[in-house]
């Protein structure tokens, strides 16, 4: 892939553009191999289109009013424009003009990082399956509030896809994408996100993958392999808004997800209730806490953790409590490859690479483990 912005040193976020697509691939797979060691059964990697795979832009607003950039920051905090960056599809690019035209229609100010003033620091915008949009203004505090109401018509009609507008709140001076406050400015708070006949249901501040094909290959995945195991119970933890969860539900099957986001809990609910799928259950907490005070554990657990991983006190509880199956689904082999060496009795029997991020080092493993 050839990108002007990597050329001209404007944007060095695509680290592996340079290498040959399956190359990079190829080398991924080859790491996550020699992170588990032998006596995996690998299976062929999910491949992504090399661009315009991302379902989300996190865009940074530099600039001035009158002429905002959408994108990044450069060293000295100046604004990059990358509106026309190949990771995103066309139609969610086609979404990046007119935001830029609100916010001076607005009068909203992006926020200057090295100063210290200002009101807009970020545009978080995430497309459906469906091409529906999630628009979210991060703020520094509610002053634009009213212009933004205001406006918000003129926005929607040259964006008829946008079903959810937000305002989020963060006035601290410090390098988080968002606050803890979201205003919702239209009648929906979720953008639902249709996969493999599921209609999962995104709230503002709940995660989902970046990448819409591949995760949806995933949870297919895990179905697969959840199937394959036939448990009667089952544990998802950090279910997210429960997409392996709703995935692996079945006539006879008790299926529990555990997540700490509220939010992510409510889409999960949400998502259940619509579907009518049986033996469903969800709640907020933690996933750690919930595992190692729990009465019994169940015949199969799936875990989809943050890059760090599951930790040293739930792999404890992995390899103590006498589970017969865990899917793990790793954004981080490394990580993995730490949690594996606490939970000896759980070996890795299959496992499968899935490029979620293309022109980058990151990708998404999945690996069945097994008690021996």
């Amino acid at each position: 892939m050839i990108c002007p912005h990597y050329d001209a040193f404007r944007c060095r976020s695509c680290t592996l553009i340079e290498q040959d697509y399956d190359q990079q691939v190829a080398d991924k797979q080859r790491r996550c191999q020699e992170l588990l060691g032998p006596g995996v059964a690998w299976l062929d990697p999910v491949l992504s289109t090399p661009n315009a795979f991302r379902n989300k832009a996190k865009l940074v607003v530099g600039g001035t009013t009158a002429a905002p950039t959408l994108g990044i920051l450069d060293p000295e905090g100046a604004g990059v424009d990358l509106r026309d960056c190949q990771l995103y599809p066309p139609e969610l690019q086609a979404a990046f003009d007119p935001l830029a035209r609100f916010i001076t229609r607005a009068g909203l100010e992006p926020y200057d990082v090295p100063a210290r003033r200002g009101e807009l620091k970020n545009v978080l915008v995430t497309q459906s399956p469906d091409r529906e949009l999630m628009v979210r203004f991060v703020l520094r505090s509610t002053e634009a509030l009213a212009r933004i109401r205001k406006h918000l018509p003129s926005l929607q009609a040259e964006l008829p896809g946008l079903a959810v507008a937000t305002v989020n709140v963060l006035p601290e001076h410090k390098a988080v994408l968002e606050g803890d406050r979201e205003i919702v400015l239209t009648a929906s708070d979720t953008l639902r996100m249709r996969l493999n006949g599921l209609d999962l249901h995104l709230r503002p501040q709940s995660f989902f993958q970046t990448n819409t094909a591949v995760a949806a290959e995933l949870y297919r995945i895990g179905r697969e392999w959840a199937d394959r195991a036939d448990p009667r119970t089952v544990w998802d933890l950090y279910c997210g808004v429960g997409g392996f969860a709703l995935h692996v539900a079945a006539p006879g099957r008790q299926v529990t997800g555990i997540e700490w986001s509220t939010e992510a809990i409510a889409s999960a609910e949400q998502t259940a209730a619509e579907s009518g799928l049986p033996g469903l259950r969800f709640a907020a907490g933690d996933a750690t806490e919930f595992a190692v005070t729990a009465d019994a554990p169940p015949d199969l657990v799936i875990v989809n953790p943050p890059r760090r991983g599951v930790g040293p006190r739930l792999a404890a509880w992995l390899e103590e409590s006498g589970v017969r199956d865990v899917l793990y689904s790793s954004c981080n082999a490394v990580s993995l490859a730490r949690d594996l060496e606490s939970m000896p009795s759980l070996r890795p029997v299959r496992a499968r690479l899935l490029d979620m991020f293309p022109q980058t080092g990151h990708y998404e493993v999945a690996v069945m483990l097994r008690r021996a």
